[in-house]
């Protein structure tokens, strides 16, 4: 779609956050049409094996402790549970966040509080789960969810409508890989299915805002170069608050759930692709400076990604020793 709006903007090329969601509201309205076309319901209850669940103590006689055991979850799907869970539970702050910078009328409300909504299912699938399979132990997460929650959050780029377009773009499809490799990695065929569903949801939000920031290029080509630059340099999980997240994140990168090679390869990559963002011309000399930045980061992220990967093999040829002696 080209999108033209002489009235709007200046010639040097500013734009006010009114007149961009002002200006990209049509592209708004056809792409909530297009997610609610392909979009389907589904009900979190139908995912959690309910006949696994038994009372924990408390107000029950029959109420039987958490131990570690009783989970058919290995370690690794553990922590990254845990960590993908704080994450959904922050909800009512990202709601927040994207209300108060999108708005709650038109186009952009209707698509502020059915995107709430949706992702409200997955904090109470993943919970339901948890609990219920004893995947984790249950007065621990409410500990974290309290300490998460009582945070709050706010996104490192919320001055500007452009910088948080850019970071869900990128932001919901790191989430939907995250979710993806915790299933496979998980060891439960139930907890692989249920991630499965949420992780479809996740990736048509991307497409959402994806989409949404491919027009806002050909409005204003130069701020949004620039914001995607910062939002990729910058580039922090919405999760980085959650108590102990760097030792997790650190575990979730060893197991494969999440690391530096998947970050490149799997989220910034695609979308980088599909925007076609080295091969965007006419820029000003600010858009160029932020093009020619932008590039020079990535390559320098697989540079970073490549030593990764060697020391993750090393460390597996290590193990795979230790285990044949």
């Amino acid at each position: 779609m080209t999108i033209t709006a002489p009235h709007l903007g200046s010639p040097a090329g500013t734009w006010t956050d009114a007149q961009l969601l002002y200006a990209l509201e049509e592209v708004v309205e056809k792409e909530l049409d297009r997610h609610l076309q392909v979009a389907k319901d589904w009900m979190p209850h139908e995912y959690v094996p309910w006949s696994d669940g038994r009372n924990f103590p408390g107000l029950f006689e029959d109420g039987e402790a958490w131990e570690k055991e009783q989970s058919k979850v290995t370690e690794i799907g553990r922590i990254a549970l845990v960590v993908n869970l704080l994450t959904e539970d922050n909800l009512p702050s990202y709601h927040h966040e994207i209300a108060s910078l999108f708005g709650r009328d038109g186009a952009w409300g209707t698509w502020v509080h059915r995107w709430t909504a949706e992702e409200g299912r997955h904090g109470i699938v993943m919970r339901d789960y948890l609990l219920t399979s004893r995947a984790v132990d249950p007065d621990k997460l409410e500990q974290f969810r309290m300490a998460h929650m009582s945070e709050g959050f706010e996104h490192d780029h919320r001055h500007s409508m452009l910088h948080s377009v850019a970071y869900v773009a990128f932001q919901e499809l790191a989430t939907r890989i995250s979710h993806r490799n915790t299933g496979h990695q998980s060891g439960d065929p139930v907890c692989d299915r249920m991630l499965a569903r949420i992780a479809t949801d996740e990736n048509l939000h991307m497409v959402f805002y994806r989409n949404l920031l491919k027009a806002a290029f050909e409005l204003a080509p130069d701020l949004t170069m620039q914001a995607v630059r910062d939002v990729v340099v910058d580039f922090r999980m919405p999760g980085h608050g959650i108590p102990g997240f760097e030792r997790a994140a650190a575990q979730m990168a060893i197991g494969e759930v999440y690391n530096l090679r998947i970050h490149h390869d799997d989220v910034l990559q695609p979308v980088l692709r599909f925007l076609k963002i080295m091969e965007i011309d006419g820029l000003g000399p600010e858009g160029r400076k932020a093009q020619e930045e932008l590039g020079l980061y990535m390559n320098g992220l697989d540079t970073e990604a490549a030593k990764f990967d060697e020391k993750l093999a090393a460390r597996k040829a290590r193990m795979a020793a230790r285990a044949g002696a």
